[in-house]
């Protein structure tokens, strides 16, 4: 995974976050949880197998 990729994805994961909450409002903790895990892992995962 390059870094345009991850550039890439995280405009996406917010989009369908962003969909979802407004098709099941009731979802709201879920998705901002989930979205948050993603962006950490993401801005992480240069650094995870570095050691």
């Amino acid at each position: 995974m390059n870094m345009d990729t991850i550039v890439t994805l995280q405009p996406i994961v917010a989009l369908i976050a962003g969909i979802i909450i407004l098709i099941v409002p009731r979802v709201l903790n879920f998705v901002v949880a989930a979205y948050l895990i993603f962006i950490g892992l993401v801005g992480l995962y240069p650094n995870l197998f570095n050691g």
